[in-house]
């Protein structure tokens, strides 16, 4: 059995942060530019994705030096996503992680091509990492592009903005945040299990454990939206409602929301076990995506 979750956070947080601070510091861009970028990445946040990359790897391999760059392009993908997400022109947000957004500190323009440089600076890190093969590299970058496009993420976020002000019943919510959250989830573990030499039906047993965390993820997002700590989760409380968003509590109630994400929890566990995963830092990442409290 793995060490305690805890542990894995505090080994492996640090260091990707650590990379991508490097390779903003490596840039040889405008300095307002890197400022934003460097703004939006310094914000703070779990790194949900970046570790959960790692605990792939780790279910099948060992060491994980192999994974950084990845880990940490991965990351600049989702910052990038986070900035976008707050524009006026989306969700209009104030404040992120605690601290203002992106085009509040700076300006619209600047926060819309610091997104930009974080998105395209992603692949250009993927494709220098002398710790890949080649093939490894077409891998990651045609699979980064498939979960992070217009068949992924950013096809959840045109789906999320056209479902505001309208019922949404619960297929359709799941297809949402399958494609804006799940999606680059997927990437996460399937990159991380690659590298890590699993199986393709391993692989395929894994999709189906991101897929399910895609969801607890945001079940445990829309939550906390309603009942959780404004101090904790580092924005407004019932930031969704007032976006007139569809949510899982405004759909099933927050009793029938746990539900559905004790629902998907075991689902999850089921992948895994089918993965040969169960005794890895993937199964205790399910009971934190369900629990979390920012």
């Amino acid at each position: 059995m793995t060490g305690s979750l805890d542990q894995f956070f505090k080994t492996y947080k640090t260091e990707v942060e650590n990379r991508m601070i490097h390779f903003l510091e490596d840039l040889n861009s405008t300095a307002q530019l890197k400022e934003a970028m460097r703004y939006s990445v310094n914000a703070g946040g779990k790194r949900i994705r970046p570790l959960l990359l790692m605990a792939s790897y780790l279910a099948y391999a060992k060491d994980v030096e192999k994974t950084y760059s990845s880990a940490a392009a991965l990351e600049f993908i989702h910052t990038y996503s986070l900035i976008h997400d707050d524009l006026p022109a989306m969700d209009d947000d104030d404040i992120r992680r605690g601290k203002p957004t992106n085009h509040k500190a700076f300006d619209e323009a600047t926060a819309i091509l610091a997104g930009d440089a974080l998105l395209t600076y992603s692949f250009e890190i993927v494709a220098q990492d002398d710790l890949l093969s080649d093939r490894e590299k077409v891998y990651l970058i045609k699979l980064l592009s498939e979960t992070s496009g217009p068949n992924g993420m950013v096809a959840g976020q045109v789906l999320d903005m056209a479902a505001e002000s309208k019922y949404v019943d619960l297929e359709a919510l799941e297809t949402i945040h399958k494609l804006k959250t799940g999606e680059l989830l997927k990437f996460a573990v399937r990159a991380g299990a690659y590298l890590g030499q699993a199986t393709d039906e391993q692989i395929s047993h894994l999709d189906q454990y991101a897929h399910y965390m895609g969801l607890i993820f945001q079940v445990q997002d829309d939550i906390l939206d309603v009942i959780g700590e404004e101090n904790k989760i580092g924005k407004p409380v019932k930031s969704d409602e007032g976006n007139l968003k569809s949510t899982y509590p405004q759909l099933l109630g927050i009793d029938g929301a746990i539900q559905q994400k004790e629902r998907y929890a075991a689902l999850a566990k089921e992948a895994l076990q089918n993965a040969n995963a169960d005794e890895s830092y993937l199964f205790q990442l399910i009971d934190y995506f369900s629990k979390r409290d920012h």
